[in-house]
């Protein structure tokens, strides 16, 4: 059973759905649709990758800087120690 915003679908519901579309659109031009939602699908699918990747390398080059300022506080006070 697929369950959709709120509403379940059983077998019957969606075949009442695919008959519906086929009345609409015709046999022709549903690959046409089809192949347009697997464009959108496929663009949409291209962008949250880019935006992961994103976030992953702005993620990595924080603690990168954030281990770096760490690094440089350490060798300071090993510094300061030693000299006092």
């Amino acid at each position: 059973m697929l369950s959709l915003l709120g509403f379940s679908f059983g077998g019957p519901e969606i075949w009442v759905i695919v008959i519906l579309v086929l009345l609409l659109f015709g046999g022709k031009k549903i690959p046409e649709l089809m192949r347009g939602m697997g464009r959108g699908v496929g663009e949409l699918q291209k962008g949250i990758d880019e935006g992961k990747r994103a976030m992953e390398s702005k993620i990595q080059k924080s603690m990168a800087e954030a281990n770096e300022e760490d690094t440089s506080k350490t060798s300071n006070n090993d510094t300061d120690k030693k000299a006092g």
